[in-house]
């Protein structure tokens, strides 16, 4: 199957409110997107203006899913990945990410690190992060507010350039605060 990845025009803009309110989003910040909602992200440059860009993935023909990456104009940004449900569990999010890895890093060369967050629970991203070669650095207690009110941990990941670069992979220095 061949993917693509299209930049997000703004003639597209009521093709993504249908996209992001047609469906559910259960581990992002809220499950159900509200089209008005969607609509005015959309107007406020929330998709497409100097710090982010906006992405469709199309697979097999259609718009599979979506990649936002955020803060460009960072040395840190950061990106939202969607993928619709009837193609999750296909492998479109290891394909979306690693694009986005590359692309970001040869669109814009003082980027020095990637980051993406994701819910404890969501075991897929977690997974799908770590066959990428990203690296989790943190983990925040209750900082994730579900629709129905429910606290959940949070989780970051991140890719640093050097790392893409070489292919390795290196971990934080979780025992940096010895005592004695």
């Amino acid at each position: 199957m061949e993917i693509t990845y299209e930049r997000f025009e703004p003639a597209d803009a009521e093709e993504l409110v249908g996209f992001l309110s047609g469906d559910t989003w259960p581990f992002h910040g809220s499950d159900v997107v509200d089209p008005a909602d969607a609509r005015k992200s959309v107007a406020e440059g929330h998709y497409d203006d100097q710090d982010n860009r906006t992405f469709w993935i199309t697979a097999g023909g259609e718009r599979a899913g979506l990649v936002r990456l955020m803060d460009l104009s960072d040395r840190t940004p950061m990106f939202d990945l969607r993928i619709r449900s009837e193609r999750r569990g296909q492998g479109l999010g290891e394909k979306a990410l690693t694009w986005l890895t590359g692309y970001v890093f040869a669109e814009f060369p003082l980027v020095q690190r990637i980051e993406g967050n994701t819910r404890q629970d969501n075991a897929v991203m977690r997974r799908t992060f770590q066959k990428c070669g990203y690296v989790k650095e943190a983990h925040y207690r209750d900082a994730w507010p579900a629709s129905d009110g429910t606290l959940h941990d949070a989780v970051g990941f991140a890719m640093l350039r050097r790392d893409w670069v070489s292919g390795t992979t290196t971990v934080p220095d979780w025992d940096d605060e010895r005592i004695g």
